[in-house]
């Protein structure tokens, strides 16, 4: 039976992933800080789909938690997903540096110890996966969040390159905006994001692993975002940063 490591399971796509490869017959490793949550997650998947799922509480931007996450990822899984992140609500440099400094933590220190500990053995095997979770904002200016999935963006197709030929997928995963609670969590107000670019976070993870099994480095959902990403990409940077600062403000 092949294994996955999730982290940030407890709602939104880590848990749209945790669904999708309990039903493709994985057994799972589910991460999160909240241990009651997962225990709770835990416990549907068993009901729903008859896996048994290991709980693994843990905060990434903790040293002893993110060291727990490596300890198991030493032992062995097929698929690692780095899903965990989180928005702020204000605009740099207004946060506060403890905030955006723990932001990095999680977007880009945990994901790229967490893909060096699973890596060395996948390699060994001859085969394995990784997806980091980026988003569309990593082609867009738009604060430390915009920069950390950049960095998730780069890195993972450095990543990619890195590994091939070994049987070994790396894939940097760049949704839109996903029907979740992570706007909710950040108190944003998204009150003014049309009805049609919202998209579901089962469908998000269908077209990830349709994306990674054709071996796509980079994977945006969605026709519609695609598009975006296409425009956004041929803009002068000086203009995508004033459409940025103007979609923040509303």
């Amino acid at each position: 039976m092949p294994s996955a490591l999730i982290t940030g399971t407890t709602a939104g796509l880590g848990a749209a992933f945790a669904r999708r490869l309990a039903a493709d017959g994985f057994s799972l490793v589910l991460v999160a800080r909240d241990e009651k949550r997962l225990a709770e997650r835990a416990e549907e998947l068993r009901l729903r789909y008859g896996v048994e799922s290991e709980v693994l509480p843990a905060d990434l931007a903790d040293p002893e938690g993110l060291a727990a996450v490596e300890r198991r990822l030493h032992e062995g899984v097929d698929l690692l997903v780095n899903n965990a992140g989180f928005g702020l609500a204000g605009s740099f440099p207004d946060v506060p540096v403890s905030d955006e400094v723990r932001m990095l933590r999680v977007h880009c220190e945990a994901v790229l110890r967490l893909t060096l500990a699973a890596l060395p053995g996948m390699r060994e095997r001859g085969r394995g996966a990784v997806v980091n979770v980026a988003s569309v904002a990593a082609f867009f200016t738009r604060g430390t969040y915009s920069a950390s999935k950049a960095w998730v963006v780069n890195f993972s197709e450095s990543a990619a390159m890195e590994t091939a030929g070994s049987g070994v997928r790396v894939m940097a995963l760049c949704p839109g905006f996903v029907r979740t609670e992570f706007h909710q969590r950040a108190s944003m107000n998204m009150s003014n994001i049309p009805g049609f670019l919202w998209l579901s976070a089962d469908d998000v993870v269908d077209e990830a692993m349709r994306d990674l099994a054709r071996g796509v480095r980079v994977s945006v959902p969605d026709l519609r975002y695609k598009a975006i990403v296409a425009v956004g990409r041929r803009l002068p940077l000086n203009l995508t940063s004033r459409i940025s600062q103007r979609i923040g403000r509303r």
